[in-house]
């Protein structure tokens, strides 16, 4: 049975997220590719948003991934868009254009069917973590779900690595 997200639980973290960000003072960017700005989006609605939320850089292709945050092309030539080296370039490609402390990345497959570089829908990568520190990449696999509740799932995932990266 696949798993569910619903839209209080997106709503419940975010909340939290922005509290947490909000005591630490601390910002964030996104760069977002298969959750295409949800994140961002939910995170925009909580307290404290205008404080604490410089933005997010939705790449959904190769080719915005390259123009917008320098991922370079070679890279996603030879590993495709679902890939820790790709996450881990747009995490520094977005700090590198933006003036935010914490950075989450997120790229993979939402559906309906596997990307043309044969990743499985619901592979999701993520990288998330504080300016001048290493990067946490996670690697996860939602399984197969409908495209709209892999979103969700993924941008769940995606506030609980911030929360922990404001957290310390």
């Amino acid at each position: 049975m696949p798993v569910q997200c619903t839209e209080q639980n997106l709503v419940d973290r975010a909340e939290a997220v922005m509290r947490c960000l909000r005591e630490a003072r601390l910002s964030l960017v996104t760069a977002e590719s298969c959750t295409a700005g949800m994140i961002s989006a939910i995170l925009s609605q909580a307290e404290g948003a205008g404080s604490c939320l410089h933005g997010s850089f939705v790449v959904y292709t190769k080719l915005h991934k390259t123009a917008a945050l320098g991922v370079p092309e070679a890279l996603l030539a030879e590993v495709g868009s679902v890939h820790a080296e790709v996450a881990r370039r747009m995490a520094e490609g977005a700090l590198e254009r933006s003036p935010a402390d914490i950075v989450l990345a997120v790229t993979g497959v939402t559906g309906p069917a596997e990307d043309e570089d044969g990743n499985p829908v619901g592979r999701v990568i993520f990288a998330c973590g504080r300016r001048g520190e290493e990067l946490h990449l996670e690697d996860c696999n939602f399984g197969k779900n409908a495209p709209d509740n892999l979103r969700s799932l993924a941008a769940l995932h995606g506030l609980g690595l911030v929360e922990r990266a404001a957290a310390g």
